[in-house]
């Protein structure tokens, strides 16, 4: 019997539903964190409005990274698909009421023969994905800003580039389950480049611009 490797595109029913409940719960768990409306340092409007905003922003940065990882995955001859972690979830909503975020919602799992090397380039892409969309969600913060744009737009832009940066930086620290574990197994130099410059871009991008309360 032959067997025809399935597109990166394609996704199971299972897959598309743990992909929409990781986006959702951690669109919730951006927005307590960002607007704390159970500490009473955000109204409930406010707090609504945040959801959605991190709806749009966290979707993108969410799904792209996922994504990445699965369309390397797959080019690399792997069967690929992604897996919520319901206790990370759970975890995600946790921390977040308590002032920090340990985002880690799943993983794109994969099998297949593979070296460290493939191995790390499929951990690495999802990174550089978020590095990339925060290149293009900072335009958007910075022109609305300087062309006094709409200030939805420019808050758009920044939690874009927060959200992303943040990602990006957190997904680097080499540890369980975490992207930058796989990276640095693979390469140290690769692990140790990629890290500083999502942890130093994350830090100057916040002694900047602040969070986007």
């Amino acid at each position: 019997m032959s067997y025809e490797r399935p597109s990166p595109l394609t996704f199971t029913d299972r897959e598309l539903f743990d992909l929409a409940l990781a986006w959702i719960v951690l669109s919730v768990a951006f927005a307590l964190l960002l607007a704390p409306v159970h500490l009473g340092l955000a109204s409930p409007g406010h707090f609504a409005m945040m959801i959605a905003l991190s709806f749009v922003t966290v979707g993108v940065a969410f799904l792209l990274h996922e994504l990445a990882h699965k369309v390397v995955a797959v080019r690399f001859g792997q069967v690929a698909a992604f897996r919520a972690d319901y206790q990370m979830l759970f975890l995600a909503i946790m921390s977040a009421l308590i002032g920090f975020l340990f985002a880690a919602p799943g993983a794109v799992y994969h099998r297949g023969r593979i070296t460290y090397r493939e191995n790390g380039l499929i951990s690495v892409a999802g990174p550089v994905t978020n590095l990339i969309l925060a290149g293009f969600f900072f335009p958007v913060l910075v022109g609305t800003r300087v062309l006094e744009g709409p200030a939805l737009l420019q808050q758009v832009g920044h939690m874009g580039v927060v959200i992303n940066l943040f990602l990006a930086a957190f997904n680097m620290i080499p540890f369980g389950p975490l992207d930058g574990k796989s990276v640095l197994e693979w390469s140290k130099p690769v692990f140790a480049v990629t890290f500083a410059t999502c942890a130093g871009l994350l830090a100057l991008f916040y002694l900047e611009f602040g969070l986007p309360f």
